[in-house]
């Protein structure tokens, strides 16, 4: 019997390894994703194909990334001129990619959960009212949501409108087009919805590193996850720009300009590839189950994804389910894009997808439930913003 010299059995057998180490589980396939997705239509629940789903909806694009056995199994993009490689704006995924910058700043001592924000507040403060007279404004509770802070959400501005400084988001006075950010509730008592908490967190984490804050999070988590094709600049350099997708409302119609702009960079401003943000989500997994200390303690990940105040948020997405079922959950929606992304960190699997339509929630919900199907993932709980 012939036999390979012994550099070739060492090469075969290492080939053989690496095959084996990136091979997804046999369920991992997208064509599983493509068929069979169920969507209401004319008030009655209907299996249909992605591409008639994208047709239904004017959704021109979709990209996804599909995360199982704790890596990337693979990533898809559909539609007119998309590629896995084609940026989308993440809108509201931008708060949890800010939350994890904001986490990393704790684990180096630059923040603490539970002060007051105002102790490091330099650029700007929080105005005091009868609301936060006896407990005060936190970074815990701004990135769960239970702050007590307002203003939900930004609209973006036209890429022909002058754009507002921070300061000025924060105040609300022009050129902003959203009100001011105040306390409408006692911080800790109960859950409210707001992007304005997050652009204060911008405030605080440019103030504590005296840096701009997408080179920050470029730094603090961006470089470090490899999210090559991700980035909070607004508006996009003309790099990225020449790779991402236009907007479009919900008949199909492309937004004036591609696309709005927002400088309101921790709330709604990054964007990234449905791949890039599986990246993240993939090292937040490893974090959570003890696998690495490098790029956030494991602790550090496991009160994310604790529900804060009792919120339906973590630190920085909603958070359902316990053990082997534990769900972290984020919605993204600007004019124009619209996405989701979930992660199940004790067993590996999850998912990410991103539109550039008005519509698009509607698809990414169909898609989620069928890969919950299809992969086997824990119990699927309500999807929530």
């Amino acid at each position: 019997m012939l036999r390979a010299p012994l550099p070739v059995m060492i090469l075969l057998l290492v080939a053989t390894m690496v095959l084996h180490a990136a091979s997804p589980s046999v369920a991992a396939e997208p064509e599983a994703i493509e068929r069979h997705l169920t969507l209401k239509i004319d008030g009655a629940e209907k299996r249909i194909s992605l591409e008639r789903a994208m047709a239904l909806l004017n959704i021109p694009s979709v990209s996804l990334a599909l995360i199982d056995d704790g890596g990337i199994a693979f990533a898809r993009a559909y539609g007119r001129r998309a590629t896995p490689g084609t940026l989308y704006q993440a809108a509201s995924l931008s708060k949890f990619v800010a939350a994890v910058g904001a986490m990393r700043l704790v684990d180096g001592g630059k923040l603490k959960l539970d002060e007051n924000v105002n102790d490091r507040l330099i650029s700007w403060r929080v105005p005091s009212n009868a609301f936060d007279a006896t407990h005060k404004v936190t970074s815990r509770g701004l990135l769960s949501m239970t702050g007590g802070i307002g203003v939900p959400g930004f609209l973006g501005y036209e890429v022909s409108k002058p754009l507002p400084t921070l300061t000025e988001v924060l105040d609300g006075t022009p050129p902003a087009n959203s009100d001011p950010v105040n306390v409408i509730a006692v911080p800790g008592s109960a859950y409210h919805y707001s992007g304005g908490g997050y652009e204060i967190t911008e405030a605080l984490m440019q103030d504590v590193t005296g840096g701009h804050f997408a080179k920050l999070m470029q730094r603090l988590v961006l470089g470090p996850a490899g999210m090559s094709n991700s980035s909070f600049e607004q508006p996009p350099a003309p790099t990225l720009a020449a790779k991402a997708a236009s907007g479009h409302f919900s008949d199909g119609a492309e937004l004036p300009g591609r696309w709005h702009i927002y400088p309101e960079h921790a709330a709604a401003g990054l964007w990234s590839t449905a791949t890039d943000l599986a990246k993240l989500l993939v090292q937040i997994g490893r974090a959570w189950r003890g696998e690495s200390h490098i790029f956030l303690a494991p602790d550090t990940v496991r009160e994310m994804l604790k529900r804060q105040n009792g919120g339906p948020y973590g630190l920085g997405a909603a958070v359902a389910g316990d053990g082997a079922a534990l769900a972290l959950m984020k919605r993204g929606q600007n004019v124009g894009y619209q996405g989701y992304l979930i992660l199940f960190p004790a067993a590996g699997q999850g998912m990410v997808v991103l539109t550039n339509s008005d519509n698009g929630s509607k698809l990414a919900d169909a898609m989620i439930a069928r890969a919950a199907k299809v992969y086997g993932w824990p119990s699927l709980p309500p999807l929530v913003d």
